[in-house]
């Protein structure tokens, strides 16, 4: 994973970037994940996103 986008805010103190490349895919900051029971549910994504640490969701640039 690398950022191609510059940093829009930070979460748990890690930069939250604009947009990320996974696999060279681009993808885009989407929202923060909603941490239930000590973990993230994955199966609450979609199949166009991915999760990053600490908890940031990005979806896949259309």
């Amino acid at each position: 994973m690398s950022q191609n986008g510059h940093a829009i805010g930070n979460y748990l103190g890690k930069p939250i970037f604009e947009s990320i490349e996974v696999q060279d895919d681009t993808y885009v900051f989407d929202r923060i994940a909603t941490y239930v029971d000590d973990e993230f549910p994955l199966d609450r994504l979609s199949e166009n996103e991915v999760l990053v640490e600490p908890g940031l969701i990005y979806r896949h640039k259309d």
